[in-house]
């Protein structure tokens, strides 16, 4: 097996929500534009058609003003369990696995670059590494917000 340490950036986190919720808030535009990116940033979804070849396009608005426009395409879709897609510019390979824990998810979330180099220059130049930790905690606090809301009813 291909150690891919070097090339990988990878956190693994239990969320205290229902595996049913983690799915919605990862597939759903209208979820996934509130809470995805790092700190400061804002989403516009342009197109999330999460199927196996389904395109990805969205714009992150970074805090000072830049737009990142950003493509990808589903390669793999197993629902509850897995999402997997490969992202272009820079190019790297995202996966998610989800897995049920009674009542709460855990998520390992994982991005592989085509080689340690890229992975380095994505840190240096973009801080990768810190924002997908923020990523995972505006995630965190916009499920536990789901879940402390009135239900409608």
């Amino acid at each position: 097996m291909e150690h891919t340490e070097s090339r990988e950036m990878r956190i693994t986190r239990v969320f205290k929500a229902p595996i049913e919720l983690m799915w919605e808030v990862w597939t759903t535009p209208e979820h996934i534009v509130n809470w995805w990116g790092p700190n400061g940033f804002s989403n516009t979804i342009h197109q999330m058609d999460v199927q196996n070849g389904g395109e990805w396009q969205l714009t992150m608005h970074g805090p000072d003003g830049t737009d990142y426009l950003n493509k990808s395409i589903f390669k793999e879709i197993i629902p509850f369990k897995k999402i997997v897609f490969e992202h272009f510019n820079p190019h790297f390979i995202t996966t998610v696995v989800f897995e049920a824990i009674g009542q709460e998810t855990q998520i390992d979330w994982s991005m592989l670059f085509d080689t340690a180099d890229m992975r380095e220059i994505a840190i240096k130049a973009h801080k990768a590494d810190e924002g997908q930790k923020q990523n995972v905690e505006k995630l965190e606090r916009y499920v536990a917000n789901l879940q402390s809301e009135p239900k409608a009813g």
